[in-house]
């Protein structure tokens, strides 16, 4: 027998043989894992006594009156668990996929919308489909577009609809505020800040993630600009005093919270709320997987609004 034949033969133990060994382990004997099982004790007594033939293996060794696992038993059970999950995942995986459910989904989302928020719902997601990948590009202004136009992403959150398609807004938008480091000159300016105030001062902004793309996340026009190629790098320049810029709120909390940051005052109101919407790339060939995901994401946004937010 070659090492591939080998490798395919038949195992000894079957899956009902581990079934009636994790039985008895959880049951606490022969006696609650027959009853659990719906079989007779002598069946569940005859599977364990004939798996341990076949390995060769004492699973159980008397101490008083109470069968307890060996040490070899007690790696036995760890892996008959392992075994039959995995078998029943692969079971609940095929019927997914003979559903129709999808193997692989891929999203784009907007770098403002709250990143907490969507893993939440991927980890809601995962429970019901831990079999599915889900691959997320985290997008700046027109990177959506080209993530749309290029097949590349299931749906996409985002706030701006591209030109050709419809989206469906969101019930809770982004919330950007204006901030800077605490020492920052416009802070000791002490009274709200008209624009020309802003344009004096050096604006923190977030590259395009389209490179073909000229958009910039601006908010005010100013001389004196740095473009920084994420969101991470846009807080920590902000939070070492290097320039103002407008962040979205759950993203700054800590900061904000701490003191390394500090919102700016500005005339007419500081904070700007951005709409979301949820854009597919054709809603007829959308898999129940995409939309299981979607619907997700809309019933925790729906939730958040009910109640006020975070």
């Amino acid at each position: 027998m070659d090492q591939q034949s080998s490798q395919l033969s038949n195992p000894k133990i079957t899956l009902e043989q581990w079934r009636c060994l994790i039985a008895v382990v959880e049951g606490g004997g022969y006696a609650q894992a027959a009853e659990l099982l719906h079989k007779s004790q002598s069946s569940v007594s005859y599977s364990v006594q004939k798996l341990e033939s076949l390995l060769a293996v004492a699973v159980f060794t008397i101490r008083g009156r109470k069968a307890v696992l060996t040490v070899a038993g007690e790696m036995l059970y760890r892996h008959a668990k392992q075994l039959l999950e995995d078998a029943s995942a692969l079971e609940q995986a095929a019927s997914r996929v003979s559903a129709g459910w999808e193997s692989q989904i891929a999203i784009s989302v907007e770098v403002l919308f709250p990143m907490w928020l969507l893993l939440d719902c991927l980890a809601l997601f995962g429970e019901e489909s831990p079999q599915t990948r889900v691959d997320v590009h985290e997008m700046v202004i027109s990177g959506t577009l080209e993530a749309l136009n290029e097949g590349q992403v299931d749906f996409a959150i985002s706030p701006r609809i591209p030109l050709g398609y419809n989206g469906e807004l969101l019930p809770a938008p982004a919330r950007l505020v204006p901030v800077a480091h605490p020492s920052h000159p416009l802070h000791s300016l002490d009274r709200p800040l008209a624009m020309n105030d802003l344009r004096n001062h050096r604006h923190l902004v977030v590259r395009d993630s389209n490179p073909q793309s000229g958009s910039k996340t601006l908010t005010v026009e100013v001389a004196k600009r740095w473009t920084l190629s994420s969101m991470s790098s846009l807080i920590e320049a902000a939070c070492k005093g290097y320039g103002f810029s407008w962040l979205p709120e759950d993203k700054i909390l800590r900061e904000l919270s701490e003191g390394s940051l500090k919102p700016l005052s500005l005339q007419g109101g500081s904070k700007r709320e951005v709409p979301m919407y949820l854009i597919f790339p054709n809603r007829d060939d959308t898999g129940p997987g995409v939309q299981r995901l979607a619907d997700i994401i809309r019933e925790r946004l729906q939730g958040l609004a009910s109640s006020g937010g975070p």
